[in-house]
């Protein structure tokens, strides 16, 4: 497998592709290929998020589990799905939050998210792959170990990034995050079946370009055309 992964990130990260996990994780992906097993995303969008968000301009971090598992939705980026792909029910949650916190903003008809990643918005799923209709399947396999890396460099080297953390798998995360450098904010997860729980109503997304405009940051545009 080729491994494409933008320049400020290897700076930080490419050490990790000759430790142990990383070996045998590559061997577990290439061995579920072989054997006929479909796997997403495809391989060119494994590290979508961190090609299309560099590390030095990451502002704000979304995190999510792991990739979507149907047909042409996943392509490396949380919660996103495809162009042409419908949107799924998460997303449409995170859409009408979005209508009800930012007056401005329409919902879109795709969810295709990848102008966010490119303001900033790093949209990192913990297990950055899946099998095919088998939701969790990769995980502990080791891209949580990977991913729980980028999130301590980002903590460590980096300030005043805003961390969403929406549900109890993303909130164990804080722990990674020194929050006297960065901004934590939690919600329940979009799910349909917690969303009405504490994502609703939770203005994330105001929220977050308040911050990053009080440390003098460029806010996101949420709107997605």
């Amino acid at each position: 497998m080729s491994i494409r992964l933008e320049e400020s990130w290897k700076k930080v990260l490419n050490d990790e592709f000759e430790k142990d996990y990383m070996k045998i994780l590559r061997a577990f992906l290439l061995s579920e290929q072989e054997i006929g097993h479909t796997t997403f995303p495809p391989n060119r969008y494994i590290f979508n998020a961190f090609n299309h968000t560099p590390f030095d301009r990451v502002k704000v971090v979304i995190l999510g589990q792991d990739p979507y598992h149907g047909q042409g939705q996943a392509h490396g980026l949380s919660f996103s799905v495809q162009n042409g792909v419908a949107v799924p029910p998460s997303l449409k949650n995170i859409f009408k939050e979005l209508a009800n916190d930012i007056p401005s903003f329409h919902i879109p008809l795709h969810g295709d998210l990848t102008r966010w990643a490119n303001q900033g918005v790093l949209l990192l799923n913990a297990t950055l792959t899946v099998e095919a209709q088998k939701p969790g399947s990769h995980q502990g396999k080791g891209w949580e170990i990977f991913t729980d890396r980028a999130i301590t460099e980002l903590s460590v080297r980096r300030s005043n990034i805003v961390f969403l953390l929406w549900g109890k798998f993303a909130q164990h995360k804080a722990a990674l995050i020194d929050k006297r450098k960065h901004h934590i904010l939690t919600a329940a997860h979009p799910s349909p079946y917690s969303a009405s729980n504490g994502f609703f109503s939770c203005r994330h997304f105001s929220r977050t370009n308040q911050i990053l405009l009080e440390n003098h940051i460029e806010p996101v545009d949420w709107q997605l055309t």
